[in-house]
C-alpha cells in the first residue's frame, strides 16, 4: 500500500536542506538553497530538450552519470541562461563553492538555476550565499527549500510516498517549482526527488525517466519549454531493503509510488499556472497507441482557445475537436465521444464527433469549478494518457508582461 501526503524532503533519511535568501530577489523571500545526502547516493535526472538550454544543463548532463551524486544547489531569482561560457564557469563554481563546503567533490552536485533569462548571475552575492546555505542544512530544512526554489509559484509544491520494501518502511518526497514557461519535453519546471530506497542506479534510471514521460512531461500550462528543465531524483539506500537490481517486485512497488508522487506534483504544477483559477485534466482513452493517446491529451491541454474557454465556463466542444484534429496522430474524428467533469456532475457533450444537445446549466455549473476533467474516447484501441493544465486567464498576460520588473 502507497500512502501519499505532503512530507518533505528532511524527512527522508539521510537527507537535510537549507532555504536562504541571498539576496538574489528584492523581495527579500528565500532564494538559494541546499539538498544534501549525507550518505553516497545515485541519481537519475531528466533536462530540457530546449536548444537555448541554460549552460547549467550541460554541466549537469557531464556529473549525473556519476556514480555518486550527494547535493543539489539551486537558486532562484536568475535562470544563468543565455549567459554562454561565463555562465558556464559560473554554473560549476556554484558546483565548487558548494563542494567545499560540504565535503564532497564538485562532480557529486547537480546546479540549477531559475528566473529571468539572459542575465549574468551576481556571484559576489551567490558563493557566500551558498557557504551560509551549506552551513544552515537541517532536518528541520525541507520547507525552506520547497520556498527558496519559487518564482512566480503561489505555493510550495510537496507531495511524498510512503511504502514498504521488505517488511522497511520506505519514502520517496518531492518539491517542485513551476508556475509558467511549462512545457517540459525532457527527455521553468524544476523537481527535485529524494528517497532513502536501496535500488542501483541503473533501475532508478529505468524508473524515474518513464515515470517523467506519463508525469511531467504531460503536463502545459503555456506551451513554452523552458531553458532550465530539470527533474531529478537521489537515492541513498538508507532504508536498507534488499537492493532492487532488476524489475522484480520490489522494482515494481517502487514504480508505482515514484508515479504517484511524480502525479502529484505534475498536478500541483498544472493547478498553479501564472494566473490560473482552475485545474484541468484530460483523460483520453481507447488510442490505437500509447503515443497517439498523449499527443491527443497534450493536444487539448495546451490549446489556448480551450484553456480560454474553461476560464470563461464555456462548453466549446468545437475547440477540443479541434486540437485532436491538428495532434498529429491516427484518429478516427467520427468516432470520438467527448465528456466534461467536475468532481461532482458530468455531461456528454460529444458523440461520433459531432456535438449533442446538453443543458447548458449544468454545464456552467460544472465548469464554474476548480477542477474541469475533459473525458476522450477515440473508440479505436486500448491505451490511454492524462495530461495536466489550468486556464488561460488575463492575469497571465499581466505577470508575463511585466516578469522582468
Amino acid at each position: 500500500m502507497i500512502k501519499i501526503g505532503i512530507k518533505t524532503i528532511t524527512d527522508v533519511p539521510g537527507f537535510v536542506a537549507s532555504g536562504i535568501w541571498a539576496g538574489l530577489k528584492k523581495s527579500g523571500k528565500k532564494d538559494l538553497g541546499i539538498i544534501f545526502s549525507k550518505e553516497r547516493a545515485v541519481a537519475s535526472g531528466t533536462f530540457t530538450q530546449n536548444k537555448a538550454a541554460a549552460p547549467l544543463i550541460k554541466l549537469n548532463k557531464e556529473n549525473i552519470d556519476n556514480e555518486n551524486i550527494q547535493a543539489i544547489v539551486v537558486n532562484s531569482g536568475n535562470a544563468n541562461a543565455s549567459t554562454g561560457i561565463l555562465g558556464y564557469n559560473n554554473a560549476k563554481e556554484m558546483a565548487s563553492t558548494t563542494a567545499k563546503y560540504l565535503g564532497i567533490h564538485p562532480e557529486d552536485i547537480i546546479v540549477a538555476s531559475t528566473g529571468v533569462i539572459g542575465v549574468q548571475l551576481p556571484m559576489g552575492k551567490i558563493v557566500p550565499g551558498i557557504e551560509e546555505a551549506c552551513k544552515a542544512v537541517s532536518e528541520e530544512g525541507g520547507e525552506d527549500i520547497a520556498r527558496a526554489i519559487m518564482t512566480t509559484d503561489t505555493f510550495p509544491k510537496v507531495a511524498s510516498a510512503e511504502f514498504e520494501l521488505d517488511g522497511k518502511n520506505v519514502i520517496i518526497s518531492g518539491i517542485a517549482k513551476g508556475s509558467g514557461m511549462i512545457h517540459p519535453n525532457m527527455a521553468t519546471m524544476l523537481g527535485f526527488i529524494a528517497t532513502d530506497a536501496n535500488i542501483s542506479k541503473e533501475m532508478l534510471d529505468k524508473a524515474f525517466k518513464e515515470s517523467v514521460e506519463k508525469t511531467y512531461n504531460m503536463v502545459s500550462v503555456d506551451g513554452d519549454t523552458s531553458t532550465n528543465d530539470m527533474a531529478v531524483i537521489i537515492a541513498n539506500g538508507v532504508a536498507g531493503n534488499t537492493k532492487i537490481v532488476s524489475e522484480d517486485k520490489n522494482y515494481k512497488i517502487f514504480k508505482e509510488a515514484i508515479d504517484a508522487l511524480n502525479t502529484e506534483l505534475a498536478k500541483l504544477i498544472a493547478k498553479d499556472g501564472e494566473g490560473a483559477t482552475k485545474l484541468i485534466e484530460v483523460n483520453v482513452s481507447n488510442a490505437k497507441t500509447l503515443t497517439d493517446a498523449r499527443k491527443c491529451a497534450k493536444a487539448v491541454v495546451s490549446s489556448s482557445l480551450v484553456k480560454a474557454a474553461i476560464f470563461g465556463s464555456d462548453a466549446n466542444w468545437g475547440r477540443i475537436v479541434c486540437a485532436l484534429g491538428y495532434s498529429e496522430t491516427d484518429i478516427d474524428i467520427d468516432k470520438i465521444e467527448i465528456w466534461m467533469k467536475s468532481l461532482e456532475d458530468e455531461i456528454k457533450i460529444a458523440v461520433n464527433g459531432v456535438g449533442v444537445d446538453f443543458d447548458e446549466v449544468l454545464a456552467k455549473k460544472i465548469l464554474d469549478t476548480k477542477t474541469i476533467i475533459i473525458d476522450i474516447d477515440l473508440k479505436d484501441g486500448d491505451q490511454n494518457a492524462t495530461a495536466w493544465g489550468c486556464d488561460l486567464t488575463y492575469d497571465y498576460v499581466k505577470i508575463n508582461g511585466a516578469y522582468r520588473t
